[in-house]
């Protein structure tokens, strides 16, 4: 197979796993253990928290390590985790405890993972960024669907059956990644400590010194305020509260919203390069805003999601967008750490937004919220409009070495 098949096999195994323990996670502590919303909200975080510290680390070493070797690494700490806690299931150990330690050591991984994943694209592309940008994607998200079916038949097969198969997935991983082969990064004999963190500054450096990178960067922020802190926590309360659904109307709007990203995706793999991709960003979160605003309207549950995979569909347009602008703006010895940025930018958000929103929702109710935020994510993207050179930018990607293997 060609490296580009060998990186996405790889980076499919480790959306199964996620797919599988963000179901399987939440169900053995809810569910099995019974703790009080307070600790799984704690236990939620505790998976989230290491991405937030860890992740230009990360993105250092991915890009002074190289980012196979450290995929490979990543992927293989990743593996201990659904094994650790199958064996807790057979001898009836399961504990709050470790599902913390559990959480804790699949966090770190993904960690790690992300940015060697993302440095490792741009070298199997082959100077088809975009392109593989789009498909690289559109596995992601589909198979994190297989996840969520493995996850939901845990009732019949036991949760020792999925967390082993969630361990031989990812256990392929390792296999595809070991089969790529990349031209090693020169040697660094600098002390790590001291090289890292000039590393993770010389990173910053290069993101806030490019103008596009920079105005990504403000979206990507305002992105997960606004559209993660709604679909954690609003998009829930609306569903309880207004459309009085239960567990399946909350499946609904998840299933609803990943079949718009992925329709668009694909439809994108099919119409080829966009040449103003600074333009379609922004056109598309604009959709997304819309449609957000206009939940806060009487509406059915059906139309609900109608409106929801629209905002799916325009998400995938500007993940698909903002991911290869900087994958194009970065030079090769530093994409890891402009990757790493990126990631932490939504991520970094996310929790924040979440917690902001349930703040909204508890002052001002649902569709106060929804017309709040939508508001705001408008507003940044009249600024990007307006105030910046995005849409007005064309194509400036940089040259790449083409990947050895």
């Amino acid at each position: 197979m060609k490296p580009v098949h060998w990186y996405l096999f790889g980076s499919a195994t480790w959306f199964i796993a996620w797919g599988i323990q963000a179901v399987l996670f939440s169900w053995l502590v809810t569910m099995v253990l019974h703790e009080s919303p307070e600790r799984v909200g704690l236990a939620q975080m505790t998976m989230m928290l290491p991405s937030l510290f860890f992740l230009l680390i990360g993105g250092s070493f991915a890009d002074r390590f190289g980012s196979r070797r450290l995929a490979l690494i990543a992927q293989s700490i990743a593996v201990v985790p659904p094994l650790m806690l199958a064996t807790a299931v057979v001898l009836h150990q399961v504990s709050y405890g470790l599902m913390l330690v559990y959480a804790v050591m699949t966090g770190l991984a993904q960690s790690f993972l992300t940015p060697a994943r993302d440095g490792m694209l741009s070298q199997v592309a082959q100077g088809r960024i975009q392109h593989t940008v789009l498909l690289a994607s559109m596995v992601q998200f589909s198979v994190q669907l297989l996840g969520f079916w493995l996850a939901s038949i845990t009732g019949q097969i036991g949760a020792t059956a999925v967390l082993i198969v969630q361990a031989a997935v990812l256990t392929f991983g390792i296999f595809a990644y070991s089969r790529l082969q990349f031209v090693p990064p020169p040697k660094n004999h600098e002390p790590i400590l001291g090289a890292l963190f000039a590393s993770i500054r010389e990173g910053a450096g290069i993101v806030f010194s490019v103008p596009t990178m920079r105005v990504v960067l403000v979206i990507n922020i305002a992105t997960g305020t606004c559209f993660m802190g709604s679909f954690m926590v609003t998009l829930p309360l609306l569903v309880r509260e207004v459309f009085h659904g239960t567990s399946a109307g909350l499946s609904a709007i998840n299933i609803a919203n990943v079949l718009g990203l992925t329709s668009t995706i694909f439809a994108l793999l099919f119409y080829g390069e966009v040449v103003r991709k600074g333009r379609a960003l922004i056109i598309a979160h604009a959709v997304g805003v819309i449609g957000l605003g206009a939940l806060a309207l009487p509406m059915t549950f059906p139309v609900a999601l109608l409106v929801l995979f629209v905002c799916g569909a325009s998400g995938g347009v500007a993940m698909s967008m903002a991911r290869t602008i900087m994958q194009e703006q970065a030079t090769e010895g530093v994409r890891g750490r402009v990757m790493a940025f990126f990631s932490m930018s939504l991520m970094g958000a996310g929790p924040f937004g979440a917690l902001l929103a349930g703040f909204l929702v508890a002052r001002f109710g649902v569709h106060g919220t929804l017309i709040t935020v939508a508001s705001a994510m408008g507003l940044v993207l009249l600024w990007s409009t307006f105030a910046t050179s995005l849409w007005r930018a064309r194509n400036t990607a940089v040259p790449q070495p083409l990947a050895a293997g």
